[in-house]
């Protein structure tokens, strides 16, 4: 019985991985490619998001803030090798806004290591010194929500307010990744693959953390954070551990949705961006490791394909559909398999033999109703 688990853990990665390497490519065409790209881009935000707040309680509504950080230092570094293709000095988007030099910050973008680097360490960085702040300080619930909402908006604003980053526009236009062509089908399809083994490898990492010893004090901090106290841990260490490690899936998944999408602005990682991240999870079920990707995957879908349809119904229905399950399915769409399957067990379990004071009750109240059956009679005739 003990080697059932890895082994169906292994059938499942094995399931996962024919799907989406084998079957999708050979029944979908380029765009749907693209877009199931564009997804799995949003599951692996969810699997972090999974993590800190179906596991460890913590309400992120601000992954837009690590996402935007991965995605627009692909997009700078994509930029600038273009522009070095081109033997520019500066980008495009900034010769039409007039902009002669490139700002400074922009430099060290222009190193493909150093861009990589930056794109797995600034978020983690960012989080972990946003979660010292704000866990050691016993900050949680609703007020860590809306803080983390409000820098959202605030990098959302800036990053509006910045023509050196190309205003509420964004940045498009990219020509290639890595050398790559990004115009060629075979380089497209090379992108999907690689969110694909991203989003399998970012599953795994999850699925450790959640059955080590630290995803059961990550839990037990969720439950009972001042039991864990006094035995001697300190909660908001165990807190930013979790919050980093979705701020650094978040900023793989950024950096993979530029290449991928062929543009980030402000709208792409602001406040209603990271909200759908959210709902997603909560759809799917956020305490469960399969719940967030499938639930980011089919709202996503759904928004596409009802968006094409009903584009101005798609937002109220995604609303209501988020106030039904949290309102009535706390665990998600993952939490209906396991109540439907003991209403099935309940269903096909053999009536329990009674025991003798049972057996006893039942000849008296078989005896009483002998003794009362006429009487009762004839109270409904009398009535």
């Amino acid at each position: 019985m003990s080697g059932q688990g890895p082994l169906r853990t292994l059938a499942g990665f094995a399931s996962a991985a024919i799907l989406l390497f084998a079957v999708a490519p050979a029944v979908l065409s380029d765009f749907r490619l693209g877009l199931l790209a564009k997804f799995l881009c949003f599951a692996i935000v969810a699997v972090g998001i999974g993590l800190a707040w179906g596991r460890g309680g913590m309400l992120t509504l601000g992954q837009g803030v690590f996402f935007g950080i991965g995605a627009y230092i692909m997009a700078m570094h994509m930029q600038l090798a273009d522009a070095a293709r081109l033997r520019q000095d500066v980008p495009e988007f900034m010769q039409i806004a007039g902009i002669a030099e490139l700002p400074s910050y922009w430099r060290p973008f222009a190193s493909a290591p150093v861009a990589l680097l930056a794109i797995l360490v600034l978020p983690g960085l960012l989080a972990a010194l946003l979660g010292f702040g704000v866990f050691k300080r016993r900050v949680k619930g609703a007020y860590f929500a809306i803080l983390s909402q409000a820098l959202t908006a605030a990098l959302a604003i800036l990053l509006t307010g910045q023509q050196t980053m190309g205003g509420f526009t964004g940045l498009s236009d990219f020509r290639a990744f890595f050398g790559f062509r990004l115009d060629d089908p075979v380089n497209r399809r090379m992108l999907f693959f690689l969110a694909a083994g991203a989003l399998l490898l970012v599953v795994a990492v999850a699925r450790q953390l959640m059955r080590s010893r630290y995803g059961e004090l990550l839990v037990a901090v969720r439950d009972q954070e001042e039991r864990v106290r006094f035995l001697g841990y300190d909660p908001a260490n165990i807190k930013i551990v979790a919050y980093v490690v979705a701020a650094f899936f978040a900023g793989i998944a950024g950096a993979l949705f530029t290449p991928i999408v062929g543009i980030i602005s402000p709208a792409d990682i602001g406040v209603v961006p990271s909200i759908v991240f959210l709902i997603g999870v909560a759809i799917g079920g956020r305490s469960t490791l399969l719940g967030p990707v499938l639930g980011a995957i089919g709202v996503a879908w759904a928004q596409t394909t009802f968006s094409e349809h009903f584009p101005s119904a798609w937002t109220y229905l995604q609303g209501v559909l988020f106030i039904v399950v949290v309102g009535f399915i706390p665990a998600g769409l993952a939490g209906l398999w396991p109540l439907l399957r003991g209403a099935v067990d309940r269903f096909r379990r053999p009536a329990r033999p009674e025991s003798a004071p049972e057996r006893a009750a039942s000849s008296v109240e078989a005896a009483s109703s002998e003794a009362t059956g006429p009487r009762t009679e004839t109270t409904v005739e009398t009535r």
